[in-house]
Parts: structure tokens; C-alpha cells; sequence
């Protein structure tokens, strides 16, 4: 049996994988180039497999339907990812006196976690949807911010200075 032809490996999914891939990565890129915590690899990686665990859940469990009815819910896979993530964002906020750092950084990752999921279900319009407004958030939400009456200064431009 060809490799398209084995159910849920198809050039479908392929194209799904490959978008969570590409989009992951163009957030990836914009935060390696502000030189945050994580990078270019990380939101790669995390979209990336975010995706995947979506279509192993869409696809992965067709041997445990019986009568076009799920006798198991692989929808569950969906829910842990949202968990697990969870997880590695907390490890990425820090707090130091009444300064918070890597917030963005967490809820980013968090983003493109929902971003490989949209891919992984097959909701390629959505993904890029939201991979666009993040886009609008990084770059026009600081100048509009910017623009504000007695704004503060946006944490992701701040100096950090260290005091004795």
C-alpha cells in the first residue's frame, strides 16, 4: 500500500503539517530577531507538534471506531496538549520584585500551540487568521500603544537596569 494511501498520511496532512511548520516558524523568526527567550526552534518545534498530536488524534484512533461510532474520545489528545503546554509556559514566566518577564514569551507559545492545533485539524484558514493577528499585535499594537496619553513603555522595550 503507497504511503498516500494509508489513511490520515496523506498529502492532506502533509500540507497541514507543513503549514503549522511554516507559520510556527515566521513567529519563531520574528521573536528570534527581538531576541527572546525562545526562538526561531522553539515556536518551530511547538507548532509544529502541536499539529501533529492533532492529526495523530484525528487519525490515530481509527482502529477503536465500531459502527461510525468513537468508542473511545480521541478528542482527549487535543485537551492535554492545551495542559501540557501550560507546563513549559509557566517555566518561561519569571518574576523579579514587581517586574514580570517572558509573559509574552509564555502566551506566544501558547499561541502557536493553538496555531499547530488549527493546522492539525485541518483548519488552515484559522491558523492563518490568527498567525496574521498576532503579526497586528507584535508590530501595530506598540505604536498605537506608543501613541497613547501617558503610555508606559511596553515591557518587550523597556531597559532593564540593575540596581544594587
Amino acid at each position: 500500500m503507497p504511503l498516500f494511501e494509508i489513511a490520515g498520511q496523506g498529502i492532506k496532512q502533509f500540507a497541514e503539517l507543513g503549514a503549522a511548520f511554516f507559520l510556527s516558524a515566521t513567529i519563531g523568526l520574528e521573536r528570534e530577531i527581538r531576541h527572546k527567550s525562545a526562538g526561531l526552534r522553539t515556536y518551530t518545534v511547538v507548532g509544529t507538534t502541536a499539529a501533529l498530536f492533532l492529526l495523530i488524534s484525528k487519525y490515530g484512533f481509527m482502529d477503536v471506531l465500531a459502527n461510525d461510532r468513537v468508542v473511545l474520545d480521541p478528542s482527549r489528545v487535543a485537551a492535554q496538549i492545551v495542559t501540557g503546554i501550560g507546563f513549559i509556559g509557566a517555566g518561561l514566566i519569571f518574576v523579579k520584585g514587581d517586574r514580570v518577564t517572558g509573559l509574552t514569551t509564555a502566551a506566544t507559545v501558547w499561541l502557536v500551540t493553538g496555531i499547530g492545533m488549527a493546522c492539525g485539524a485541518g483548519l488552515l484558514w484559522l491558523a492563518l487568521a490568527v498567525t496574521v493577528a498576532y503579526f497586528i499585535v507584535a508590530f501595530v499594537f506598540p505604536i498605537l500603544m506608543r501613541l497613547l496619553p501617558g503610555a508606559p513603555i511596553p515591557t518587550e522595550q523597556a531597559v532593564i537596569t540593575e540596581h544594587d
